[in-house]
């Protein structure tokens, strides 16, 4: 009976493990400046630059992130970065992002944000990495190819 206990624990605790996000214990690092990086997804080019602020926001396009994607979902996609990993500092983040569509245009910010927050602490690098924000996302639309009416839909076969 022991014994069952002691892995129900276990697990719990591993589980536990998981769900919280790793807290940094390092020393703040300030930068000089700023720190621009880039982001990609599909077309999306997004110039991501992170700058010491008493209070963490973020502006894209010269707007403010909430304003510019206008969907909750994507705002949470632009900041699961920084839900995953729990910063001791605060940065002024401005993004500038250009083409693709705006659910692209937030994968790129994201991708961007995690690639200044791993150089900014490498010891994030994990973290980011099992959550796969520090991949550049490859897939992008296949293009048309001739004969075809997409890019592998093939007009209706007929007999005679």
């Amino acid at each position: 009976m022991s014994e069952e206990n002691n892995t129900i624990e276990e697990t719990n605790i591993v589980e536990e493990a998981e769900q919280k996000p790793a807290v940094l214990e390092l020393d703040s690092k300030k930068i000089e400046g700023y720190m621009e990086v880039v982001g990609r997804r599909k077309t999306s080019t997004a110039r991501v630059r992170f700058s010491n602020a008493s209070k963490t926001s973020i502006t894209v396009n010269d707007k403010d992130a909430s304003e510019y994607l206008k969907v909750e979902e994507l705002v949470k996609i632009i900041n699961e970065p920084f839900k995953k990993v729990e910063f001791p500092d605060t940065f002024k983040i401005t993004v500038r992002v250009v083409g693709g569509g705006i659910h692209s245009q937030a994968e790129a910010i994201r991708h961007g944000i995690a690639r200044a927050l791993e150089k900014l602490y490498p010891p994030v690098r994990k973290t980011l990495k099992d959550y796969g924000f520090l991949k550049r996302d490859p897939r992008s639309k296949e293009r048309r190819k001739f004969g075809l009416r997409k890019a592998r839909k093939a007009p209706q076969w007929s007999k005679r």
